[in-house]
């Protein structure tokens, strides 16, 4: 079983598609860890080590991805933690992907997407022994 932190980072206040995605993940047998809303980089990047996650899954639609998915990455990078794989959905740009790619967030999710397309992702991805 994956254990994934789902996160809203920011000032965003709509969290309904974090907890469909938390819920939809959860019901395809992972562990999940939602830590609700205004979530700063450094809460996230605490919650996921000391939860020993496998992933962490941002949803951002304030148009802050390009900050917040970089700090996020920084921080596991300067924790030793980049091992945890960052994903993340929301308002984000085709032209931001292939930067949000080179930080090494694995994929982003776009509107329309639906939580099955995420659920096989994490599962091919990710596969269990």
């Amino acid at each position: 079983m994956l254990r994934i932190v789902v996160a809203k980072p920011g000032l965003d206040g709509h969290d309904r598609g974090a907890k469909v995605v938390a819920r939809a993940l959860r019901d395809a047998g992972h562990e999940v860890i939602y830590t609700g809303l205004h979530q700063t980089p450094e809460q996230i990047v605490e919650t996921a080590i000391q939860e020993d996650a496998d992933l962490i899954g941002l949803s951002v639609l304030s148009g802050a991805h390009m900050t917040q998915f970089r700090r996020l990455v920084e921080l596991l990078a300067e924790r030793d933690s980049s091992d945890i794989v960052v994903f993340g959905g929301g308002i984000v740009p085709d032209e931001d992907l292939p930067a949000l790619n080179e930080m090494g967030v694995a994929k982003i999710f776009t509107p329309g997407a639906t939580t099955t397309e995420i659920t096989d992702w994490v599962t091919e991805q990710f596969p269990e022994d």
